[in-house]
């Protein structure tokens, strides 16, 4: 075993290289054997050592494991305790999120501090079998399939500062593993939550592997094999993608779009709308229902879709996708001066001056009647009679039930309706800004840059304008 993994270090360039190699070390038997294995190879290493804090005493007993092992044969030691339970419910995540998260965050800042290169973790084939399950389990793509990769960059390093991550006895059974520590007497401590089903990893550790097993001597051995297999698959299908992805996606600021005929009649184009979906963390259901939607030849403009950042609307001939806080807050094509009153979703304009509501800025003016010849009202700038629309009064966000009565027409007609007739997508649906001559009222006053209440227009009797302009507008002339 010691001279395949040799050959794995010089394969991964360790030789080669100067510097010392840091080594995650819990005291289990995986990561035991690695440190015994670099230990014989006389390759300069140091120890870092997480303890978790979660099983009492046995976890201080393990850290006391590594501690005195390292002492024994030289090599520099690291160790920190985290209050991992603490860190899992405040962040609302699983103890096993947490853990991983908190060490290899560690591990980034352990690897600056002392100008660590590359980082060595004890993952074997055994937990690359696990994890290719566990990915199915959950639904994965491609890259799910390819389990663990022997190297690659360790999550949170620093972009200017990366932090490369080994896995030297990924090729190596647990069964290898547990029959070198035998003969080389190295000393480990078995963590007793390994025996049970509680976590997800155990439940196939314990419950399904032996299964497979049964039907595969050799299986763990035939998934390493497989696993190789789909990472070139999926090198293969990467390159697929972009090349398609190249004519038929496009990029104009926050929005990205697809073209839906390009999509269609691309080979295997159910393959591409997913690779596209799950760039923006769609889920699997999302892309069943589009793929669906696409397959029946129904109508689909107007149906959206949301994963945890991002908002999916699809649109004549065309799917786009935003982020979930730009559509919440759409900029305007010029910023006005900081706004004096109000946050984002919420003003009150208590007199002239520039505001800003819901990422659109805008001026409010009151001028003479006499200074405006022609009650012409170019894209962006509403007039009122100020006697009428009287300060102070609000500008917010559209509600379900707003409603006003268009400039022009003698009825009421619901702000959302108004939205249809202009084909108003959701974004611009979310981007609306409403005039309201009070904070609750759903009588509108205007909406912003589109059409003003003909109860609020200047008419022959009008002595003094309010005017609305919205930023990067030209005045009125």
């Amino acid at each position: 075993m010691y001279h395949e993994f040799s050959g794995i270090l010089e394969q991964a360039g360790l030789w080669r290289r100067e510097g010392t190699v840091l080594l995650a070390v819990s005291g289990g038997i995986d990561s035991m054997c690695m440190a015994d294995l670099f230990r014989r190879t006389g390759l300069p290493f140091a120890i870092a050592h997480c303890n978790f804090r979660l099983r009492g005493e046995e976890s201080d007993a393990d850290e006391a494991l590594v501690r005195d092992w390292a002492a024994a044969h030289g090599v520099t030691f690291h160790a920190e305790s985290f209050d991992t339970a603490a860190f899992a419910s405040s962040a609302d995540v699983s103890i096993e999120m947490a853990a991983r998260e908190l060490r290899y965050r560690w591990f980034a800042r352990l690897s600056g501090e002392h100008g660590y290169k590359v980082l060595c973790v004890a993952h074997n084939a055994n937990d690359n079998a696990e994890t290719l399950l566990l990915n199915i389990a959950r639904g994965t793509g491609m890259k799910g399939l390819s389990g663990m990769s022997a190297e690659s960059v360790s999550p949170y390093s620093a972009p200017e500062y990366p932090l490369r991550l080994v896995r030297p006895l990924l090729s190596f059974t647990r069964r290898q593993i547990e029959g070198y520590v035998r003969a080389h007497s190295v000393p480990y401590r078995e963590d007793r939550t390994n025996a049970g089903t509680e976590y997800r990893r155990n439940k196939i550790r314990h419950l399904v592997l032996p299964v497979m097993e049964q039907m595969n001597p050799s299986f763990i051995r035939t998934v390493s094999d497989e696993m190789r297999y789909f990472a070139q698959a999926g090198s293969i299908a990467d390159s697929y993608y972009r090349n398609m992805s190249a004519s038929l996606v496009k990029e104009d600021g926050d929005e990205v779009s697809m073209d839906l005929s390009g999509l269609l009649s691309a080979g295997n184009w159910e393959y591409i709308l997913y690779r596209f979906l799950d760039t923006y963390g769609f889920n699997s259901s999302v892309v069943s229902s589009l793929t669906d939607l696409l397959k029946s030849g129904r109508t689909i403009s107007g149906k959206h879709f949301h994963s945890a950042d991002y908002i999916l609307l699809t649109a004549s001939g065309r799917l786009i996708v935003k982020p979930l806080n730009v559509c919440r807050t759409v900029k305007s094509p010029a910023a006005a001066p900081v706004p004096d009153v109000g946050n984002d979703s919420f003003v009150a304009v208590r007199g002239p001056g520039n505001y800003c509501c819901n990422g659109v800025s805008f001026s409010v003016s009151v001028e003479d009647r006499r200074s405006f010849p022609s009650l012409r009202q170019p894209a962006g700038i509403l007039l009122f009679d100020a006697d009428v629309l009287k300060f102070p009064f609000v500008c917010r966000t559209w509600r379900e039930g707003d409603w006003f009565v268009p400039l022009g027409m003698k009825g009421k007609k619901k702000v959302s309706d108004f939205f249809t007739d202009l084909k108003y997508d959701i974004f611009r649906k979310e981007a609306a800004v409403m005039v309201a001559d009070t904070a609750d009222s759903r009588r509108i006053a205007a909406v912003l840059g589109e059409r003003p209440d003909d109860r609020f227009k200047v008419t022959s009797g009008t002595s003094r304008i309010l005017v609305i302009r919205i930023a990067g507008k030209q005045p009125l002339i």
